[in-house]
């Protein structure tokens, strides 16, 4: 029987006994190296998650502050704007006021004119009549 059974030397065990072993080896470095790469990864991602937040804070405070800056510009538009309207009001009654006194007065010349010309027709008519 033990004819039969192939003839196995010893070297050709030990290295199939090596090649398992650096196998092993290996596969225990790679789970070292996933292990590291992992805790890397954890940390860089709190970093990034941190850094996230700070540049958050730090966007909504600069839109806050444009945001007050347009709501000031936009308040001075807006005064300025009643100023102008204000004026346009004045000017606009002075312009009424302007219109009525001088209504008024071509109403006195148009007065004026008819009496000068009843006038006229009077003294037309008195030479005409022979007084």
């Amino acid at each position: 029987m033990s004819d039969k059974l192939p003839k196995v030397s010893i070297a050709v065990v030990g290295v199939v006994i090596a090649q398992i072993g650096g196998f092993i080896w290996w596969t225990a470095q790679q789970a070292s190296t996933i292990s590291n790469l992992e805790e890397t990864v954890n940390i860089l991602t709190v970093e990034n998650n941190a850094t996230d937040k700070t540049n958050l804070i730090r966007d909504v405070q600069r839109n806050t502050d444009h945001l007050q800056e347009i709501i000031d510009i936009l308040s001075e538009v807006y005064e300025d704007m009643e100023d102008a309207d204000n004026e346009i009001w004045e000017d606009i009654d002075m312009i009424n006021e302007d219109m009525g006194g001088m209504a008024s007065h071509m109403m006195e010349i148009i007065k004026l004119q008819s009496r000068v010309a009843i006038l006229e027709k009077t003294v037309e008519f008195t030479r005409s009549d022979g007084m």
